[in-house]
């Protein structure tokens, strides 16, 4: 049977576009139920419509707080009958109604190696601190700011003539390749968490 996913959103969609084209590429067994954004004006809506998957803008301004736009997010992905989340760029923190909706089933893509530099400017963290190397990680998504148990990292080397842009342009590109592998991990159902640590079974 294929998964279903939903993309969270807020911007431009690079990450998104990989998924749908590792979904048309057969790369990922998976179908990608609907696309939904904070912001209206968020391009991974259009990108989302021109692949032919359901765009949806929720105003977080409609709902009483963030418990009650997060249920309204729950109730949107199960009835479209979701498997997996998949936070791309989604800007917003996810609370308790989206987390027990979906355990272990919500994952996200930062750009640095974690637990290095989470929350916002990763990139430009990684810069100011001197670090020689930085990446990009997934990971299942918890109560903890970019805390949750790892899936998949990558590093990047920071060049002497690296900034904030041009080390966020090379992560981004390590993300793309990395974010549809650890969907398909996840999808596979072979893996365990032991304490913070994910295992994969042969």
């Amino acid at each position: 049977m294929t998964r279903r996913l939903a993309v969270l959103i807020s911007g431009r969609g690079s990450n998104l576009q990989s998924i749908i084209d590792a979904v048309a590429a057969g790369a990922l067994d998976a179908t990608i139920a609907v696309v939904v954004s904070n912001k209206k004006d968020a391009a991974g809506l259009t990108r989302a419509a021109e692949a032919g998957i359901e765009a949806l803008h929720l105003n977080p301004k409609d709902y009483s707080g963030r418990g009650a736009y997060d249920q309204a997010i729950v109730d949107v992905l199960h009835q479209r009958r979701v498997d997996l989340v998949c936070l791309a760029g989604f800007m917003r923190l996810v609370g308790k109604p989206l987390l027990e909706a979906f355990p272990r089933r919500i994952l996200n893509v930062h750009p640095s190696l974690l637990p290095s530099f989470p929350g916002l400017d990763a990139q430009r963290q990684a810069v100011e601190h001197g670090v020689r190397v930085s990446g990009a990680t997934v990971h299942f998504v918890t109560a903890e700011l970019d805390g949750g148990p790892i899936i998949l990292q990558t590093a990047v080397p920071l060049l002497d003539r690296d900034d904030a842009d041009s080390l966020a342009t090379r992560i981004l590109a390590e993300e793309h390749r990395l974010y549809p592998e650890a969907i398909r991990i996840v999808l596979d159902g072979r893996w365990r968490i032991d304490g913070r640590r994910v295992v994969r079974r042969d």
